[in-house]
Order: C-alpha cells, then sequence, then structure tokens
C-alpha cells in the first residue's frame, strides 16, 4: 500500500512538473518567434504584437518595452499601458529585469517572477517573464505559475512528514530557512509542536515561531488553532477549511490545511482553493 501511495504521488509530481516544464517551453518558444519577427520587421511589428494572432498563444502573450520604461506593445491586458511608462507598474523584479536585459548582451533570456492579473480567472497570481534584449527593445513573454492542486499538496505533506521523520532537526531549520525542498508553487508548511501547542516551523512567516497556535484565527474572525488541536487529539490526519493569505498573490482565499501528526509534531500543509 505505501508503495502505491508512493507511486501515484510520484506520478502526480511528474504529471504537474512536466505540465509546468511544457508551459515554460510554450513561452520560450512564442519570444524566440518574437525576437526573429522582430529582427527582420523592426517597430512595424509591434501592431502584429498587439492584436489577436500568430503572437497570443492561450495565455501567453508577448509584450515590449523601451529604455525609457515605456511601453511599446502588449498583445494582453498590460496593452492599456501601451505609450505610457510602466515603470511603477510592475514590481522591483521585473524592473531589475528589463534594466538586466538592456545591459545584457543580445540573444541571452533572462527572466523574473511577479504578479498580474490572469484574465482566464479574473485573479492575480505568480508569473515569470522572460526578456531578450534586441537593440534599445525590450521583448518579453511571461507564464502564470501553476496553482497547487489538492492531490500535489497531499503528496507534499506525505514527503515533508517523511523528511521530518528521517531528519527532524535538519528538515525543520530547512522549513524556516525558506529552502526550496518544503516550498512548491504555493504550497508551504507549517509545523506545531503538541507537546507545548507553539510553532517551531513555518514556510512563510517566521513571525509566527513560538506563538501559541491555539490563539490563531483567520483574517475573519474564525478560530483556526484551538478546533485543530481538538479535532486531531483523537486522530492522527486530517482538515480544516479556513481563510488565509496566500503569498503568491498576496490575497486571502479560501484555504484547505492538510493535516498530519508525527510523534509530537503536527505537520501541515494547505492549498488555496479557486473562486467559483
Amino acid at each position: 500500500m505505501r508503495l502505491m501511495t508512493f507511486l501515484c504521488g510520484a506520478l502526480l509530481l511528474l504529471s504537474h512538473g512536466l505540465a509546468s516544464a511544457d508551459q515554460e517551453q510554450r513561452a520560450r518558444d512564442l519570444l524566440q518567434r518574437a525576437v526573429d519577427y522582430y529582427r527582420i520587421q523592426g517597430d512595424i511589428a509591434f501592431a502584429a504584437f498587439s492584436r489577436q494572432g500568430e503572437f497570443i498563444d492561450d495565455e501567453h502573450y508577448v509584450f515590449v518595452v523601451d529604455t525609457n520604461g515605456t511601453m511599446l506593445a502588449s498583445g494582453g491586458t498590460s496593452a492599456s499601458w501601451i505609450g505610457r511608462d510602466v515603470t511603477e507598474a510592475f514590481e522591483p523584479e521585473v524592473r531589475n529585469g528589463f534594466r538586466q536585459a538592456l545591459a545584457g548582451a543580445e540573444r541571452e533570456v533572462l527572466s523574473a517572477e511577479y504578479r498580474w492579473m490572469n484574465v482566464q480567472d479574473g485573479r492575480v497570481e505568480r508569473k515569470r517573464v522572460f526578456f531578450e534584449r534586441v537593440g534599445d527593445r525590450v521583448l518579453a513573454v511571461g507564464m502564470y505559475l501553476p496553482r497547487a492542486t489538492a492531490e500535489q499538496a497531499k503528496a507534499f505533506l506525505s514527503r515533508a512528514v517523511e523528511a521530518i521523520e528521517r531528519e527532524p532537526e535538519a528538515s525543520l531549520q530547512a522549513i524556516n530557512s525558506l529552502s526550496p525542498r518544503f516550498n512548491e508553487d504555493d504550497l508551504y508548511l507549517f509545523v506545531i509542536d503538541l507537546d507545548n501547542g507553539r510553532y517551531v516551523a513555518h514556510g512563510y512567516n517566521r513571525r509566527l515561531l513560538g506563538v501559541d497556535f491555539a490563539g490563531i484565527t483567520d483574517p475573519d474572525g474564525k478560530p483556526v488553532g484551538a478546533p485543530i488541536l481538538e479535532m486531531m487529539k483523537g486522530r492522527s490526519e486530517g482538515g480544516y477549511s479556513y481563510r488565509w493569505r496566500n503569498p503568491v498573490t498576496g490575497k486571502v482565499e479560501d484555504k484547505y490545511a492538510l493535516l498530519r501528526k508525527s510523534g509530537h509534531l503536527l505537520v501541515a500543509t494547505g492549498y488555496y482553493r479557486s473562486a467559483k
């Protein structure tokens, strides 16, 4: 049974990883096509980039910024910024990406992450953008990073519990150090010491370390810690619904926590539920 569970989890993670890799390759391919087209057409290409057609691939589209930070073309929601300075519209990581691209060599692809509205679901989501400089223009294509599924969260929690049981001290330290091993898309972990009821690890907010979990409520005032501790007294696993800030979107969203005991520790992760 354990082997079957492991294999199912591994297959789910593999399919998720392949989907992410496919999205990245599509974004990179679109950027390459746009760069090749721009090298031939020059600024005339802006019209093609800014309309529905060959430079729109599902949620992927091309946008172009000049050395002054002015948006010159866009096939997506940033089209409203064409002709305007977008310096303040993007997060610092993206502005730094523009500067790095302009300072770097041509035919060098750079990337950065930021948050932007996804018109397909109406949410602000984490996005990775790929840049390439052509003369004094920066061409870019972004991809929305995946929202974790319930299945992905279950597999993530299983791997975390196994790691904690194998190397408890090192694993808790890695969680608190925000190690990529224990962060995946919008998933992270928190761990409660059931002997004293306090946080001993948190993969997102280190300020909660040492805080009494029983007193935790969600932003709507709904108790979170106390009912979870009560529920888990006679159980090894469980789940609990509440609302919490999503570190990817920066918004308070509906969340479902997956809970599992490991010795005197309560290990938990949670996935954010999409709006209806």
